[in-house]
């Protein structure tokens, strides 16, 4: 039988099953008599990829044809399980890349990358629904430690991601281009250019770019492809299985946060909770990770103040002694039961001298604080954390503030090690910091030991 026999076949054989499916088979059986692959040539197929209205041209040659049958004949289910899928996941690419003026077809992405599922991890190490390698994470604000990853978090990501295309886009100044980059980095497109003689596609660089890059582009086209015309390939779903994301509001902790205590005080089933916030890796949030947003299905009454508090007492206390189990961080950086301490910046205050005047680590006062580096500003607050017991023990030993002396005219004082502005200011009544630098005519608040300044 011919090709255009067997595609009067097909149709024949499609039209039976579909009206043999309202009358006595069940959706699963009808599944299950779907499950042939029309076979189609190449101009049929040729012809639908022409009609495409998307942003992102898709090429139509062998390479493109050899993902379309793989897709749509020896990985039906794949292509099923990312019909069932989309929807949960598109709307939410879509409105990000129109946010970043992108073609909305970049969506189409995520399934060659990951299936569009968020935990997906590549053996190299990349992670998320966009796969980033956690350098490149970082570089595009992408945080991750012992306890959260963002490359896990769909909305973060996507983010993250459009900037990154869109920077790619700058580079090559076309999409098929800045998709090979974002697969193999810039530096090997860059390398196929000059190999090329300096060419600016991708078909005419093909042959000189990764193995993998090479047929990357390819499964992005056949997918962009068989994602509009997955019925003509005898490819279908059933409605209630596409997966759902619930809507969800947001919950700002700041103390440790157990999800399945939460879960558990509130009804809220774990597995929801979960799937709202793929990028919590243990199921709890520490203390020291300030204003963090938890999502949260949409109850009535399940941001209610009175009820939230009792909620969240659950989830602060349980667990809370298993925190540190296998953590890398020590468990000094608990926070859980302290008291806080605001400690602001001065001159010549350096992190280990801060650290060593309240007995912690300078490592602890980085966690809390979320610093990168040791690098500090005067002015600049700082929370410290310490054991009820510490406030006791200082209330016994603390001297006895002196007052405020008068100033009188033509007061001069000498900078003595440790001094700022602020705390000279305190010394006197009725001055403040801006006053004595008029006064001094200073353009800064650094001092020297043994200056002399102007106070009255």
């Amino acid at each position: 039988m011919n090709i255009i026999g067997k595609v009067i076949l097909g149709t024949l054989l499609l039209f039976v099953f579909k009206s043999q499916a309202t009358e006595n088979v069940s959706a699963t059986d009808t599944l299950e008599m779907y499950d042939f692959a029309p076979d189609f040539s190449d101009s049929i197929i040729a012809y639908r990829i022409s009609q495409l209205k998307g942003d992102i041209p898709v090429t139509y040659n062998a390479k493109v044809r050899n993902f379309i049958d793989y897709f749509s004949i020896k990985n039906r289910d794949y292509t099923r399980k990312m019909l069932r899928r989309k929807d949960a996941y598109f709307p939410m690419f879509e409105a990000a890349l129109k946010r970043h003026n992108m073609p909305t077809d970049l969506k189409y992405l995520t399934i060659v990358e990951s299936g569009i599922n968020p935990k997906a991890k590549s053996h190299v190490g990349a992670l998320g629904m966009w796969q980033f390698m956690p350098a490149t994470g970082k570089s595009f604000g992408l945080d991750y430690d012992y306890y959260t990853d963002e490359r896990m978090d769909p909305y973060k990501a996507t983010e993250a991601a459009c900037r990154f295309l869109s920077s790619l886009y700058r580079m090559f100044g076309d999409w098929e281009m800045a998709l090979a980059a974002y697969n193999c980095g810039p530096g090997n497109v860059r390398r196929a250019i000059r190999k090329s003689g300096y060419k600016k596609t991708f078909w005419e660089v093909y042959r000189y770019l990764p193995r993998e890059t090479r047929s990357y582009v390819p499964q992005f086209m056949a997918v962009s492809y068989l994602m509009r015309h997955a019925d003509d390939h005898n490819i279908y779903i059933d409605e209630c299985e596409k997966e759902v994301i619930p809507t969800h509001d947001s919950l700002i902790v700041n103390q440790y946060f157990n999800l399945t205590a939460f879960a558990q005080e509130s009804g809220i089933c774990i597995d929801e909770l979960l799937l709202l916030n793929p990028e919590i890796k243990r199921n709890v949030i520490p203390d020291f990770k300030k204003d963090y947003v938890i999502k949260v299905p949409s109850r009535k009454n399940l941001l209610d103040s009175e009820i939230l508090v009792a909620y969240l007492d659950s989830a602060k206390k349980k667990g809370a002694e298993d925190l540190n189990y296998g953590s890398p961080y020590p468990k000094s950086t608990s926070t859980h039961g302290k008291q806080k301490i605001a400690h602001y910046v001065r001159s010549g205050d350096v992190l280990g001298k801060i650290a060593s005047r309240y007995g912690v680590r300078v490592s602890n006062i980085k966690i809390w604080n979320n610093l990168r580096s040791d690098r500090i500003y005067v002015g600049q607050k700082l929370y410290i954390y310490k054991d009820p017991s510490y406030f006791k023990k200082t209330a016994r030993t603390q001297p006895v503030a002196s007052k405020p002396i008068d100033l009188k005219s033509g007061t001069i004082y000498t900078v003595k090690s440790g001094d700022s502005l602020w705390s000279i200011s305190k010394k006197y009544n009725n001055i403040s910091v801006e006053q004595i630098k008029k006064l001094n005519n200073l353009s800064s608040n650094n001092l020297k030991v043994g200056q002399k300044l102007k106070l009255g």
